[in-house]
């Protein structure tokens, strides 16, 4: 690191973490505070290198959002809705098992799934769609559910512990669960845009309980909306506590508030600057010296600046996703999917190599389609 090149005030942290020294949670408020851009990527791109070394990642999946429909009102969600909301929607099992088919012809390894706390959907609903996702094709990788979703299985829907609803869903296929729902951990900010929503503590519960079960899964935080740079100091150091008790963590896919279809106290927000978002990604990389993986979540960013990541500690881009809804119904205009060629080209051009992974964030070879390259099926879960 050319030390020349990092202000004064920012070379102690800079040499702690080029002595491989953990960092203090006051430390990464220091580094929220500091507006040398350039410098913050140099020192996160020291813990990034020495991680992943020159490579980037993406992954070929498929998003599902299988149904919007959820009890919970969130100051921030424009997806969820109540059954009488015009722009509510429930897909059937037939439907998304179509749509699984038809990305599974186009290489994909993964299918991502998350939906709102739906009241009436019921227990067999859910166990059926996963093993009739499975009998698609066993390598395909189930990734579904945050840990309110969990919550909400078992205590509305299955009528069983935690741990037993994670195992009966294993049992059905589930591979691992999302890391939505994070938002932000302190309780006041909580209280103020996702009232009823469940707590810090029983969200890292859920986590903690799938990772003492061998699972894996990923971590998130929402910024750039009421909390402060305490706030995101705070959330990074509750992640890398239960990360130091389970190692159970692959990546942290953090993103930014998309605020034109807000409302309420959150109205007059702005959306976060290019600066900031780079700003929480270096500092995320620095600060979370336990956690392989920094995802940067195109969808949010949008893949310009996803691309500009990966000088900011980032390594993996994600994914091709092929359709995404809970930002586009918050008003996110980036693409509902890219294609791996477009993901390759973006990773070269920054420098990097490109890899195709695995949910767990494992290298693997891209899996045979003749029709790698190709665009994806167009949006809306529907064959042809």
């Amino acid at each position: 690191m050319n030390y020349q090149l990092i202000p004064k005030e920012l070379r102690w942290i800079a040499e702690k973490v080029e002595a491989q020294q953990r960092i203090s949670e006051a430390d990464a408020l220091r580094l929220y505070q500091a507006n040398d851009l350039n410098a913050l990527g140099m020192i996160a791109n020291v813990v990034r290198e020495r991680k992943n070394g020159n490579y980037a990642t993406y992954i070929h999946n498929r998003y599902i959002n299988y149904s919007n429909i959820c009890i919970l009102s969130c100051q921030f969600c424009a997806f969820a809705a109540k059954k009488r909301d015009a722009h509510a929607f429930e897909y059937a099992i037939d439907e998304i098992v179509c749509a699984v088919s038809d990305a599974l012809r186009l290489g994909i390894t993964e299918v991502h799934m998350v939906g709102g706390l739906h009241p009436t959907l019921k227990k067999e609903w859910y166990l059926d769609l996963l093993r009739r996702l499975r009998a698609l094709d066993p390598q395909l990788h189930i990734k579904a559910f945050t840990a309110i979703e969990v919550r909400h299985l078992a205590q509305r829907i299955f009528r069983i512990p935690i741990r037993d609803t994670l195992e009966t869903l294993r049992e059905a296929g589930l591979g691992s669960i999302t890391g939505g729902g994070a938002e932000i951990f302190d309780p006041v900010v909580r209280d103020q845009i996702c009232r009823g929503k469940e707590t810090a503590a029983e969200w890292l519960n859920v986590h903690r309980m799938w990772h003492s079960m061998g699972g894996r899964s990923t971590c998130t935080m929402l910024y750039g909306h009421i909390e402060t740079l305490d706030h995101r100091a705070d959330h990074l150091r509750q992640l890398r506590q239960l990360q130091d008790e389970t190692g159970g963590f692959t990546g942290f896919v953090p993103f930014a508030f998309e605020p034109s279809q807000s409302h309420g106290i959150l109205a007059h927000i702005k959306r976060a600057s290019a600066f900031e978002q780079l700003r929480n990604l270096a500092v995320s990389r620095i600060y979370l010296d336990n956690i392989d993986h920094l995802t940067a979540y195109w969808v949010s960013l949008g893949l310009p600046l996803a691309q500009v990541s990966l000088s900011y500690g980032v390594d993996d881009l994600h994914g091709t996703i092929l359709e995404e809804k809970i930002f586009h119904m918050a008003g996110a205009t980036t693409p509902q999917q890219q294609t791996v060629a477009a993901l390759e080209h973006a990773i070269r051009e920054a420098g990097r190599e490109p890899v195709q992974r695995d949910s767990h964030y494992r290298h693997i070879s891209p899996r045979p389609t003749s029709e790698r390259h190709a665009a994806s099926p167009p949006p809306e879960l529907a064959c042809a």
